[in-house]
């Protein structure tokens, strides 16, 4: 669905996007991460043809982002920080965009409805915009990307500010979203929530991507950060501690009552060998579990912090 190779992009000599590569499948919720500054709304902008970049080839459903009005009417973009006109109630504030996509007033009823029942505002139609609380509103932001029925939708932090539940409740939305076959690509600061959410992710540092992949990928790359558990019948455990104590992948193993607890060396990635490397030993296994780390873990460990 989007395809993004060597893209540049610099702001008075500095560099906010410098070569980057990524590849977004139709069908994907892929979460873009990177700390402030990384690059992550310049490259939104220029999926959005609302920047050009000053080098590389960028492509949505293989049309080149070059053709900006064919572009925009596959996308639908919402900023972190977007405008609503509050005078207006909800219906009316979705109807003028939907005149906007020059859509006739008699499709644009049943599109209106349509839209407002998927988005669980058909209760608000016609409540005040400036009524609305900071959830509400990111739903009528959601809805409003949704009027000309983009193939892609681009959310800059859809779930700032949100309140726990909102959270829940724009997480399964944008699930349902994905189930129609919208490909949907957002940044958010609230890791947890991508990590339930994304099919894949992207990390972002200083305008390269860090990470491209999917959760279990992440995890095989970042195994060096896990911790295993691992059990054996009660009279093989001494001899399990002392075989991984001597084994060339671990960095780490410390015994917690019957437990043993495995730290692989960084840049193993053969976890599925340690149980047939234990079994050869003659240690019977009777737990084998690895905790990965958290999607916070990884960002810390992928990512420095530096600004460009």
């Amino acid at each position: 669905m989007i395809s993004v190779k060597n893209l540049t992009k610099s702001f008075s000599g500095l560099a906010a996007v410098r070569d980057l590569n990524m590849e977004v499948a139709k069908g994907d919720i892929y979460g873009f991460i990177g700390p402030n500054g990384a690059g992550k709304s310049t490259t939104f902008k220029i999926l959005c043809t609302i920047l050009k970049p000053d080098s590389g080839q960028v492509t949505i459903g293989d049309v080149d982002i070059r053709k900006g009005g064919k572009i925009r009417s596959m996308v639908g973009y919402m900023p972190d920080m977007f405008g609503v006109y509050e005078d207006m109630t909800v219906y009316q504030y979705l109807d003028f965009f939907g005149a906007a996509y020059r859509i006739g007033w008699r499709d644009r009823k049943r599109l209106l409805d349509g839209i407002l029942d998927l988005t669980d505002l058909a209760f608000k139609k016609e409540a005040m915009v400036k009524s609305l609380s900071r959830g509400m509103t990111q739903r009528l932001g959601v809805a409003r990307v949704l009027i000309h029925d983009p193939a892609l939708l681009i959310l800059d932090e859809p779930a700032s500010g949100l309140d726990p539940r909102a959270r829940i409740e724009l997480r399964e939305l944008l699930k349902e979203l994905a189930s129609m076959g919208k490909t949907i690509i957002l940044s958010s600061h609230i890791l947890a929530e991508l990590s339930e959410v994304c099919s894949r992710l992207g990390i972002i540092e200083q305008g390269q991507l860090a990470f491209e992949g999917t959760r279990a990928e992440l995890n095989t790359r970042l195994v060096h950060l896990s911790t295993i558990a691992i059990e054996t019948v009660s009279d093989d455990t001494e001899l399990a501690l002392r075989s991984l104590r001597d084994a060339p992948f671990t960095e780490s193993v410390e015994r917690e009552g019957e437990v043993l607890r495995l730290k692989v060396v960084d840049g193993f990635d053969a976890i599925h060998e340690i149980p047939t490397f234990l079994l050869q030993k003659q240690c019977r296994l009777l737990r084998f579990e690895q905790d990965n780390p958290s999607l916070e873990d990884a960002f810390m460990h992928l990512t420095q912090g530096k600004l460009q």
